[in-house]
């Protein structure tokens, strides 16, 4: 069986606590672990730290746009950080970290977990 880490960023519980649900109903043949950290900003750190325990990964997290360029810098060195961590360790890692200007989008995105779960199961199976 397969091993899946999911590594989620709980700053906005509500948001993360849907995209989790929404990624878990597509996994239930796939051995999981969960690990919560504080921000989206820990999630590569924390796939990083378990890339070799794991057959595939799962980021999920939620970025909202404030009146600072932080979301700026959040989001993309996230993004890049992800990526980088899958191509070098030939390991899929779904995104669903949601980048949102505001709340009401987030709320409408809950079903990325989904998404990034069908993308690490469709690099799984190659």
């Amino acid at each position: 069986m397969k091993k899946i880490l999911i590594v989620i960023a709980d700053y906005y519980e509500d948001i993360s606590s849907s995209l989790l649900k929404s990624a878990k109903s597509n996994l239930s043949n796939f051995s999981l672990k969960i690990i919560k950290v504080p921000g989206v900003f820990e999630i590569p750190v924390t796939i990083s730290k378990n890339i070799k325990k794991y057959d595939g990964f799962i980021a999920l997290g939620c970025v909202i746009k404030g009146e600072t360029p932080h979301f700026d810098f959040i989001s993309s060195a996230s993004t890049q950080a992800i990526m980088k961590l899958s191509v070098d360790n030939k390991k899929p890692i779904g995104n669903g970290i949601l980048t949102c200007l505001n709340m009401r989008q987030a709320k409408a995105r809950d079903k990325k977990g989904k998404e990034a779960a069908k993308a690490v199961i469709s690099v799984l199976d190659q």
